[in-house]
């Protein structure tokens, strides 16, 4: 149905449209979620009405994924101490977790941290930040809840290359993630490292205009990968005092396909290597921040792993920039 749909409206620009067509193929997407009908994006559409639809599902999502999360530890809401919320993908002030509070039966003295901007990267750098609130305040449990509707970014009168890809790769979704010191079933994360490279800014992104937020993506993203990511993770992990050999687990962001090919070339894995975020590509699509999530959740519930193995969590996001989190199994 998107290739159908990708067809007809870019015809009318690119008169060769079956030669671009074959970009559905190669990002290995099978399935996707979005908060609209197919056919919303027929229509054209205003920012504020995107935006109020986003506000709206924002709200439903994250309070799902959050009770959600919740429930599978068995945690009170009375025993979070903080949220931290990260989104990207649309505009809310006062920001969505303030709306959770209420929703979660959360306490009023809750301490809310709204991330916004850091796109596909803000999972891993949201956990980072809420893993370092957690081990300050070791008796509160810590909420992390991501939410992106990248669908509600399409602009219809946008024929460029960039929104096709988009349209063929990007995704609505939502996660939320239970964090505290205290004796709990799931990873210690123990250390984290971030990046943004000076000069890149127009790698990735959101340009705002008219029709919203209309999406900036470089075709540059897996060359970056493979001319940069091996010095960055070999400083990342020296900087949590491992080395790079040690790490037995790679909970990578799946930019897309080709991006995941470049990590399995840097990581000196076979082809394909990277199992479980090619299984959330391929099931969810690309959901920006919230992908990451996806991809922790089902190591957590079905990767056969050894107790004290290392493992990173990554992403890159605009900036340009990169995050690590490392864990203990």
């Amino acid at each position: 149905m998107a290739k159908d749909f990708a067809c007809a409206l870019f015809s009318e620009v690119y008169k060769d449209v079956e030669r671009l067509l074959p970009v559905f193929d190669n990002v290995e997407v099978d399935g996707r979620y979005f908060c609209v009908p197919p056919e919303w994006f027929y229509e054209d559409h205003s920012f504020p009405e995107k935006n109020a639809l986003y506000v709206e599902h924002a709200l439903g999502l994250s309070e799902k994924a959050a009770r959600r999360a919740l429930d599978k530890v068995g945690a009170d809401p009375s025993d979070v101490g903080a949220i931290f919320f990260v989104s990207t993908s649309g505009l809310s002030t006062p920001s969505i977790d303030s709306q959770l509070l209420p929703h979660l039966g959360l306490s009023e003295h809750t301490r809310r941290v709204p991330i916004w901007g850091l796109g596909c990267a803000a999972g891993v750098g949201g956990l980072a930040l809420a893993a370092d609130y957690a081990r300050v305040y070791p008796e509160e449990l810590v909420l992390l809840v991501g939410v992106e509707l990248c669908g509600l970014t399409f602009q219809k009168g946008d024929r460029s290359k960039a929104n096709l890809v988009s349209t063929a790769l990007f995704a609505d979704g939502a996660a939320a993630v239970v964090l505290g010191c205290a004796p709990m079933d799931g990873l210690e994360l123990f250390a984290s490292h971030s990046t943004t490279w000076p000069g890149t800014e127009g790698v990735m992104g959101f340009d705002v205009t008219e029709g919203g937020l209309r999406v900036q993506l470089s075709q540059s993203v897996p060359r970056i990968v493979r001319e940069r990511m091996p010095e960055n993770l070999r400083t990342a992990c020296s900087s949590a005092g491992i080395s790079l050999e040690d790490l037995e687990h790679f909970v990578t962001h799946p930019g897309g396909a080709k991006v995941l090919d470049a990590f399995e070339e840097v990581l000196e894995l076979e082809s394909g290597g990277l199992v479980l975020p090619r299984e959330i590509l391929r099931d969810y699509g690309n959901m920006s921040s919230v992908t990451v999530l996806f991809i922790l959740e089902r190591f957590l519930e079905g990767q056969d792993y050894s107790a004290r193995d290392y493992g990173v969590l990554s992403a890159m996001g605009p900036g340009f920039s990169a995050e690590h989190v490392f864990f203990r199994c």
